[in-house]
């Protein structure tokens, strides 16, 4: 996969297909083990017809880390270029970057996802390598390098 991720201040709201949620519980990152999967994904998913891209973060957060008590707010519209798992046609998707501070979490996980594990940093084992770094980074620029994290180096996944 050869993928190109860029960042746009807006786009016109129907064109938002997808919403990704970089979320904190205790100071330490979220990250989903999907069920078929044997790498780390960020929250995030598609987006329902005739669903708000605030109500997909906001299910998506729900349904795959099981979060009950959060607040969470937009970051910045991306996109991803290239043919992928998600993306057969390799055309420009869009989709709306979150940012999460989770409270609490329900006691059961959706069927899809085995479990949730958190991380002082992002993971190696990605299952977007060429997609979630630049996510993660994004959101550690934008709302957290006042803490004085620092942001993830996508060289070192490869």
């Amino acid at each position: 996969m050869n993928l190109e991720v860029k960042f746009y201040d807006e786009i016109e709201d129907e064109n938002l297909k997808f919403a990704v949620i970089m979320a904190r519980y205790d100071s330490k990152w979220i990250f989903c083990k999907h069920k078929e999967r044997d790498t780390y994904e960020i929250p995030g998913g598609h987006r329902e017809t005739g669903e708000s891209i605030f109500d997909t973060a906001k299910r998506e957060l729900q349904e795959e880390t099981g979060a009950i008590d959060f607040e969470f707010e937009p970051v910045s519209v991306y996109s991803v270029t290239g043919k992928s798992r998600v993306n057969s046609k390799g055309d420009e998707t869009f989709g709306m970057l979150f940012y999460a501070e989770v409270h609490s979490f329900k006691d059961r996980l959706e069927d899809e996802i085995e479990k949730i594990e958190l991380f002082s940093n992002m993971p190696n084992n990605l299952t977007y390598p060429e997609i979630q770094p630049f996510l993660y980074n994004k959101v550690i620029e934008t709302k957290i390098n006042d803490n004085g994290l620092k942001s993830f180096d996508s060289e070192k996944i490869e």
